[in-house]
């Protein structure tokens, strides 16, 4: 079973603010409640090829993941994807210009196998309770500024 998890918001700030700020890993850390750290692999800023390693708690699990930039286009798109591990993610970003605001997009997709395939619908459900907890605390940051 696949997973597919769509979380959007809108972010009443500019769309070059918050996808500077979102599309920069090494800010992770302070709008994702699960991201404990962020270590570049590659020489930052981001570019197509960058790899980020991340360390997580999801589920009460540590993970340690690598991600590596896939797409980027800026002020509109970002796109990583990890291969490694039992559970294989793409995270994509979208942002666009809503009013005097950005519309955001988060979406997280994979295909786990052994046991996380078996867990893949309450893995769904968390990363849609977690996502929609980051993109109102990456909201409260940004618009607090």
């Amino acid at each position: 079973m696949s997973v597919d998890v769509l979380t959007e918001i809108v972010i009443d700030r500019p769309v070059d603010v918050v996808s500077g700020y979102a599309g920069d890993p090494s800010n992770a850390p302070n709008w994702y409640t699960n991201i404990e750290s962020v270590v570049w692999e590659t020489p930052p800023p981001a570019t197509v090829g960058s790899r980020i390693a991340f360390v997580a708690h999801f589920l009460g699990r540590r993970l340690a993941y690598t991600y590596e930039i896939v797409e980027l286009i800026a002020s509109q798109r970002l796109v990583m994807r990890t291969a490694q591990g039992p559970f294989p993610m793409e995270t994509s970003y979208e942002w666009m210009a809503e009013g005097s605001g950005t519309y955001m997009s988060l979406r997280n997709r994979g295909e786990p196998s052994g046991f996380a395939s078996i867990a893949a619908p309450v893995m769904a459900a968390a990363m849609r309770r977690a996502n929609a907890k980051d993109l109102a605390r990456l909201k409260s940051l940004l618009e607090s500024r």
